[in-house]
């Protein structure tokens, strides 16, 4: 690291200090990351680096940190170094084959959770890590849960996710709903990709998956989809759910319209942004 610390500073506080220096034209959290990566290099709480910020780590521990901090500063988000993410209250885990589970997509969980009718056959679309499937199984025990991915190492982090929170949700690799039967499901959720190819924004996320976030000149391809086949697969009544950009309300809920939905409306995040939109199959719907 830059203005490294001699042995003898190489104190918590002073190996921050120099993380902090480093990461500051990197990272808008430069302060969060250092920690963040030091106490999980220490195998300590954050707290710890308050309390003991003479603490002197042995010179492994440093080496290991600073492999993370320049891992970090060449793009490496935080949540693949540490392998896990916080997600509604929850640690998962996460690689660079899933996308990281971002406080927008818990507007979507929070909707599920209060709108999903009793016993409801769910369908998480594009699961990905499974933040999705898993809070809502943890959250709505009553409903039955299956979530799709066309990524099979996508599944395997998800699936390793449920058995690690204790979660019942079946597993079916596909793409979107290609593989679902007519009216079999009551609700359709999805968090898909919806960045615009060519958005200035890609470049920051260079190390995610660009299929988890891509999805055609406007960024609207995969929800096209999900909307086109949503009313084939849900019984009448049923609901479908979807995460899209900040920007992209209007846009989807004029697609839910005309692929027949009734009750469409949009839901804001706590940013103040229409982060979810969703609809009703008509009853009467013939597809």
């Amino acid at each position: 690291m830059s203005d490294q610390p001699s042995a003898d500073e190489a104190t918590v506080a002073a190996l921050l200090r120099a993380a902090r220096a480093l990461l500051a034209e990197r990272s808008d959290t430069a302060a969060l990351d250092a920690e963040l990566l030091l106490a999980a290099t220490l195998g300590k709480p954050r707290s710890f680096l308050y309390a003991w910020p003479d603490h002197a780590p042995t010179a492994s521990v440093r080496a290991r940190f600073e492999a993370a901090v320049a891992a970090r500063s060449s793009g490496t988000p935080v949540a693949y170094t540490l392998g896990v993410k916080e997600f509604f209250g929850i640690d998962l885990a996460v690689n660079p084959s899933v996308l990281i589970p971002r406080p927008d997509t818990e507007t979507l969980v929070e909707c599920a959770i209060e709108r999903i009718p009793m016993g409801s056959a769910v369908v998480d679309l594009g699961t990905g890590s499974g933040a999705v499937a898993v809070v809502l199984a943890r959250e709505r025990p009553d409903c039955r849960l299956l979530a799709t991915d066309r990524s099979l190492p996508a599944l395997r982090v998800a699936q390793g996710n449920a058995r690690h929170h204790d979660c019942q949700v079946a597993w079916l690799c596909a793409d979107w709903t290609s593989a679902l039967a007519a009216r079999s499901v009551d609700v359709l959720l999805s968090n898909p990709p919806y960045v615009a190819e060519g958005d200035p924004h890609l470049a920051a996320l260079a190390a995610e998956p660009v299929n988890a976030l891509v999805s055609g000149r406007d960024g609207l391809d995969a929800i096209r989809a999900i909307v086109a086949d949503a009313p084939r697969v849900l019984r009448a009544g049923g609901q479908l759910l979807l995460e899209h950009g900040w920007d992209q309300a209007a846009a989807v809920r004029a697609l839910l319209c005309e692929a027949g939905f009734e009750a469409v409306e949009s839901v804001r995040d706590l940013n103040g942004h229409e982060r979810v939109s969703l609809g009703r199959r008509a009853a009467d719907a013939i597809r």
